[in-house]
């Protein structure tokens, strides 16, 4: 969750602790509209408030505390506030191997991560970089992190959990036929389409404008040939 405050955190976090294994606060997002509301990345300067969050989470609930950062300016600091959150009992730490000026586009610092897990007792998340099945073992061989994390790689293409990775469009259309099954959001389904059609092909094509352009999932399902499957599921919910 991204939050700012103590109190709140906890009111959300009471709304599904009964149905999660664990609750993870998001201390690493630079986006705008996280900062902008004191959430995420903006937490890294504000260490009281992050030790204020974390243990009235683990005061007041039974479920795993854990959080993902970002680098900071130098790698020391980065380790300081990583012993001080682990101080306040979270029972796993992520961290995105960018500081937060840094783009997509440049090298994530895995020998940064590095710093940290030889910092920690607590098990430490690598993240940053992972692209293929084979950068798992990489990431976690290059910083000693216990498990990995990965964003755009999955969202691109989600068998780079397989040793034997699926074409994007075969990925593709079995996403949309899931999306269809478990009634997901349209704006979640176009999100993820959207981001792999722009890795693989362009926005500007005749497919991604008709993705932009849907309004339902049933408008999406017509773009890949999958109307036929939509009212089967559809026909069986009702």
């Amino acid at each position: 969750m991204g939050t700012s405050n103590a109190v709140r955190a906890l009111t959300a976090a009471q709304l599904v602790s009964k149905d999660v294994a664990a609750i993870d606060i998001n201390m690493g997002c630079p986006k705008s509209f996280s900062i902008s509301g004191g959430m995420g990345a903006a937490l890294l300067s504000k260490p009281e408030l992050i030790h204020d969050i974390i243990t009235t989470l683990k005061r007041n609930l039974d479920n795993t505390i854990t959080c993902k950062i970002r680098l900071l300016k130098s790698s020391e600091d980065t380790v300081e506030l990583a012993r001080r959150i682990e101080k306040a009992g979270v029972s796993a730490l992520a961290v995105h191997g960018r500081r937060v000026p840094d783009r997509p586009r440049d090298p994530a610092k895995w020998d940064e991560i590095a710093d940290v897990v030889a910092a920690l007792s607590i098990p430490v998340i690598a993240n940053g970089d992972v692209f293929e099945y084979e950068d798992f073992e990489r990431i976690k061989g290059a910083t000693g992190a216990t498990c990995v994390m990965v964003a755009r790689g999955a969202l691109w293409n989600a068998s780079i959990f397989s040793p034997s990775k699926s074409s994007w469009e075969d990925v593709k259309r079995e996403y949309v036929r899931q999306c269809i099954l478990w009634d997901n959001d349209v704006k979640s389904t176009k999100h993820t389409l959207k981001e792999m059609i722009a890795h693989y092909s362009s926005l500007e094509l005749a497919e991604g404008k008709a993705v932009i352009k849907s309004a339902n999932t049933e408008n999406v399902a017509r773009i890949y040939g999958e109307e036929d499957y939509y009212l089967q599921v559809s026909m069986n919910r009702s």
